[in-house]
């Protein structure tokens, strides 16, 4: 098993910053590509970016390039992404996520049901 806490959250305004930290524990961090996922209201949840184990690998969604950076520090078992640029769409509940044996890669089709998933930070952007 692996558990997943993000934080960082919050309010801002359009334009603004907020990083966002997931912290992982129960199983061997860098052995697990990570991924973060958003999910709006009235909206399905859907991929943000992802980053390999070793970070040297990572992916985004069309919305987020160029604001917001996906990175990691295994020492610290910790996943995170910076946010840039912040527009009022990107407000939702973001959720970090990982499965076994996924990589950097696979990670945005990560279904519900299947791998490992934090309770989620709700980010707000006010325009």
């Amino acid at each position: 098993q692996v558990q997943l806490v993000e934080s960082g959250g919050g309010l801002m305004q359009a334009g603004g910053s907020l990083r966002l930290s997931c912290a992982a524990s129960g199983r061997t961090f860098s052995r697990y590509a990570m991924a973060w996922f958003r999910q709006a209201p009235g909206k399905e949840r859907e991929f943000v970016a992802s980053v390999s184990e070793t970070a040297d690998n990572t992916y985004y969604t069309d919305s987020v390039k160029g604001r917001f950076t996906i990175s990691r520090d295994n020492a610290k078992n910790t996943v995170y992404l910076q946010m840039n640029s912040l527009k009022a769409e990107d407000t939702a509940v973001y959720y970090c996520a990982t499965g076994d044996g996924l990589g950097s890669y696979e990670l945005p089709d990560l279904p519900l049901g299947a791998g490992y998933w934090g309770q989620g930070t709700q980010v707000t952007v006010s325009s």
